[in-house]
């Protein structure tokens, strides 16, 4: 039975019920009206009280489970149903309650699955992942974050600046220096700094760091990805050796082959006595000879770079050096202190880094160069405002022979590491904000 026609049968009875005792009372006293009607009053204003208090009672109940139910569900329980053993309109929207908790229900699972599984994946990626608030306090770090920066212990609720000190220099430098990069930990350090490989090696450890702002929760957090690169360039490194082989290996069949070829008809014309081609044919393998050379020369001096020998020199006479050489400016002030460097592969290196800069499409004023000391000796930044580079070229940048270049030979960058490493410093790579890259050498004093 519906609601309405609960209720409706309700009041038909009470006012039967009301009409017979009027009638009863007009009979018994026919002459007086008032006291009819107060008899009337006292009998049926209680009783109907009593009897809509009954059929409102159940309905009151049910609001307050259903009241009750709704701040569960608020509280993100939805365990709770509601039942109700009349078939009227209170049952549909029971039945309506149900469901939706129903539906909750099944999307709380799937996102607690879905929560689950997303932090199986953070916390098990090899990428060390570090969230940083806008206080510098850090909100989250995975398990890889954790054994790199902190020795395996929790992250959260410290301060980056706290973490960082326990940290390589090099590591320090790529979050000040702002923008994504590459950093090297050496050798010596890999073993007793926080930022380690869990196997010691004699070679230095390579990361890449990136960084993304973003709003969460109506505040600004920082995310800090730090991947360790050593492994997957050392492969690169091998399929880049494979290519330089096959190379090297295109390259003297090319000149050789025709030079045994000339000779060969060399000494067919000497045997006939026919000597009016020869110096034709002596240029032809000369200048092939001469193409040949220059090749492995190029080559074999990225490896067989000789040991640096230190000379004195100003950083005003050298930056003049170079200046002569190529386009640039200078940032802020010399140091006034006296270098102490190999000044021919110092010069070399620069160039290298100079030339990449005017060749990424920047413009000629915005490539700069900057030398500044620092703690550790003296810092050489090379800037430029072009295109930056991506995260996988980066990636590759100091591998040898890597080149995105057409007709590039890759061992720019590879060499002026080389150069640097040498010096007992280190290069790191920064795309810059607002466009561009800057290249960082550390040079000790």
């Amino acid at each position: 039975m519906s609601l309405a026609a609960r209720f409706s049968l309700l009041l038909i009875g009470i006012l039967s019920a009301a009409l017979a005792c009027v009638m009863t009372a007009a009979h018994f006293f026919p002459h007086d009206n008032l006291l009819i009607a107060a008899t009337c009053l006292l009998v049926f204003i209680p009783i109907s009280i009593a009897l809509v208090r009954a059929q409102l009672r159940p309905i009151l109940e049910l609001f307050r489970a259903m009241s009750g139910t709704v701040l569960s569900y608020q509280d993100r329980d939805f365990s709770f149903g509601l039942h109700w053993r009349r078939n009227d309109e209170l049952a549909d929207l029971v039945d309506a309650h149900n469901e939706l908790g129903q539906v909750l229900r099944e999307q709380r699972l799937d996102l607690v699955q879905r929560e689950l599984l997303l932090d199986s994946m953070l916390q098990n990626t090899p990428v060390a992942m570090l969230l940083v608030g806008m206080r510098g306090h850090i909100v989250f770090g995975n398990i890889t974050a954790r054994q790199l920066l902190n020795h395996g212990r929790k992250l959260e609720g410290h301060s980056l600046e706290e973490v960082l000190q326990q940290v390589s220099q090099s590591l320090r430098e790529a979050m000040a220096q702002g923008g994504d990069g590459l950093f090297t930990v050496s050798a010596d350090t890999v073993r007793k700094d926080a930022v380690a490989s869990a196997e010691e090696s004699d070679e230095d450890e390579i990361y890449h760091l990136s960084r993304r702002h973003f709003i969460l929760n109506g505040a600004e957090h920082e995310l800090f990805l730090i991947r360790h690169l050593t492994v997957e360039l050392r492969r690169q490194e091998v399929q880049t050796w494979k290519k330089v082989i096959r190379v090297i290996s295109h390259e003297l069949n090319n000149s050789l082959a025709p030079v045994a070829s000339l000779a060969n008809s060399a000494g067919a014309l000497i045997s006939r006595g026919q000597y009016e081609r020869l110096p034709e044919i002596m240029k032809t393998i000369e200048e092939r000879a001469q193409h040949l050379e220059s090749f492995i020369h190029g080559y074999a001096r990225f490896a067989k770079l000789p040991t640096p020998r230190l000379e004195s020199t100003s950083w005003q006479h050298f930056i003049e050096r170079l200046q002569s050489q190529i386009h640039f400016q200078v940032h802020g002030h010399l140091p006034e202190d006296i270098a102490q460097f190999d000044l021919a592969q110092m010069e070399q290196a620069l160039l290298n880094l100079l030339k990449n800069a005017l060749e990424s499409g920047s413009s000629i004023d915005g490539v700069s160069l900057e030398v500044k000391p620092i703690v550790e000796g003296v810092r050489i930044e090379v800037a430029d405002r072009g295109t930056g580079m991506s995260d996988a070229v980066m990636s590759n940048a100091l591998v040898p022979f890597y080149s995105t270049k057409r007709h590039g030979t890759g061992l720019g960058l590879a060499l002026t590491r080389e150069i640097i490493e040498a010096h007992g410093g280190r290069i790191s790579l920064n795309n810059r904000e607002g466009g561009g890259l800057i290249v960082s050498l550390i040079l000790p004093t």
